[in-house]
């Protein structure tokens, strides 16, 4: 990643050239009062754990692996959050949630639910489900950083937040729950 890459505080000076749905993420954390910082990389968009870590040394926070899955049946959908270097056994994540047969949800059914593209799946697209069709699943070793990374529903741009406001007041205002989640990355 380019040394020109920074870290900047709050929302963009302008909104030229910005989908909408990212400004809506900055919208909501503004009238929030939640404290944020944004970091752009519109030429390494962020599809991939290796450009994930490279983010991370710009927002000193690590950017977790968003992980869109659904049941056997796709009528049940899952966001789990969990460290991008913990790797993701299925099995694992079945037995605590009751859901047999886990698998990838669609990139269809994620733009559909969270208003994200594969690749830029966020905790912020749960403010694009006022339904609540998507259980949000995190592992508990994301909960003890103080910083928390993620996209805002687009993967050229990541926010710096703080851990206790995204799982406090950011999650009261979309109306999300969350299940805590134990992953170990052992069969």
């Amino acid at each position: 990643m380019s040394q020109s890459y920074r870290l900047l505080k709050g929302r963009p000076a302008s909104d030229d050239g910005r989908l909408a749905k990212e400004i809506r993420c900055y919208d909501l954390l503004d009238s929030l009062g939640m404290e944020y910082w944004r970091t752009d990389h519109p030429d390494a968009a962020a599809f991939t754990m290796e450009a994930c870590r490279e983010i991370d040394a710009v927002l000193e926070a690590t950017v977790c692996k968003n992980l869109f899955l659904t049941n056997r049946q796709h009528t049940a959908y899952y966001l789990l959050l969990m460290p991008g270097d913990k790797p993701f056994k299925t099995k694992q994540l079945s037995s605590q949630i009751g859901s047999a047969r886990l698998s990838f949800g669609t990139g269809e059914e994620m733009e559909q639910l969270l208003d994200c593209t594969p690749g830029s799946s966020s905790i912020m697209g749960l403010m694009n489900d006022p339904e609540n069709r998507v259980q949000l699943l995190v592992d508990e070793d994301v909960l003890k950083a103080e910083f928390f990374g993620c996209h805002p529903c687009i993967n050229t741009t990541s926010l710096k937040l703080r851990t206790e406001e995204v799982f406090g007041k950011y999650l009261e205002r979309v109306h999300h729950g969350m299940k805590t989640v134990r992953l170990t990355g052992e069969a």
